[in-house]
């Protein structure tokens, strides 16, 4: 079998026992400790690198008769809450879901034994290094196709509590579209870091989206006079790269337990909406989506599994309501 064809990643690193860490932003060359915030006390510093790390909507395709595939997973918790698993497709559907432990262990899954093509999603949450790869009879990689998504936001774009990898809505959205996923989603970490806007413009797409927010109102990251210049700033880098691209910008879903309440800083949930939109319009051919059209307050109080964080079905229904909206034009 020749070498697998994983998609979604910005550098793959190999260390000296053979495992691979997939880095949704490419490490070499930057100062970890420009990141580190101690908004949080009992939170380590590193955290966006940590979820930059993690290969959230990182995947391979193979087409083959196998009856079995074996993989090999090291996996810690780190700065996570729980482990995610890591998802077998069959023909587009979810055939397999195998859960995922702290440490290493090697995982097997069934296969029809028939002429099939074959997905594997690794894992949305924890630290994750990936060993080894064999099918059981022949398989060809099938090359990443259809137009690139780009999708960039914060743990409700990361989506580390859906049911798998391949159910998160940027996963739901771009399987619904046949698009070739790029998910940025860092949870607590979507702070408009210069990183992610040159990684956004460096990358070919078709399409981009940004939810924008949530995590500078939970970290109060940014002041009324400050926001809106560096959202302007953040997707004018973007549109740098990409000027006939069509870009969305999401402002935050509704959180009924937050709405109201003034953050460090002083802004609600609804001034942070303002302050996004404000900025985002500077671009002119830019699509804006007011995140409290996704989600009703009665949906959002059904199916938050907190004040803030959708549990997974929560995340079906947010990818069946801007599934419609992320389109390419004709």
């Amino acid at each position: 079998m020749t070498e697998a064809l994983w998609t979604g990643y910005q550098h793959r690193e190999v260390d000296s026992d053979g495992w691979t860490t997939f880095w949704r932003l490419d490490p070499r060359g930057h100062d970890f400790h420009l990141t580190d915030w101690t908004g949080y006390p009992d939170r380590e510093g590193h955290r966006l690198w940590d979820r930059a790390a993690t290969p959230a909507g990182v995947r391979a395709a193979w087409s083959t008769t196998a009856s079995s595939v074996r993989l090999e997973i090291r996996a810690a918790l780190g700065i996570y809450a729980n482990l995610a698993p890591v998802d077998v497709l069959v023909d587009g559907e979810l055939h397999r879901r195998c859960d995922v432990r702290e440490g290493e262990q090697t995982l097997t899954a069934d296969l029809p034994g028939r002429p099939a093509e074959v997905e594997i999603w690794l894992p949305q949450a924890g630290m994750i290094g990936f060993r080894g790869l064999g099918f059981d009879g022949d398989a060809e990689p099938v090359a990443p196709s259809g137009p690139r998504w780009i999708t960039y936001g914060s743990s409700i774009t990361q989506c580390s509590g859906a049911y798998g990898p391949s159910e998160t809505w940027p996963a739901l959205v771009a399987r619904r579209h046949s698009w070739d996923l790029v998910a940025l989603g860092f949870a607590g970490e979507c702070h408009l870091d210069p990183i992610a806007a040159r990684t956004i413009r460096d990358t070919p797409a078709r399409l981009i989206s940004m939810c924008l927010g949530v995590n500078i109102y939970g970290g109060g990251t940014f002041s009324g006079r400050t926001l809106p210049g560096q959202v302007e700033s953040f997707v004018s880098t973007v549109r740098a790269g990409h000027p006939k691209t069509p870009i969305a910008v999401i402002t935050p879903l509704l959180a009924p337990n937050l709405e109201g309440k003034p953050n460090a800083v002083g802004l609600t949930l609804d001034d942070i909406r303002d302050c996004v939109e404000r900025g985002a319009r500077v671009d002119p051919g830019l699509q804006l989506i007011d995140g409290r059209t996704v989600l009703s307050e009665d949906e959002a109080r059904a199916l938050y599994a907190d004040d803030l964080h959708p549990g997974p079905d929560g995340y079906r229904l947010i990818a069946e309501r801007l599934a419609p909206q992320l389109t390419l034009p004709a």
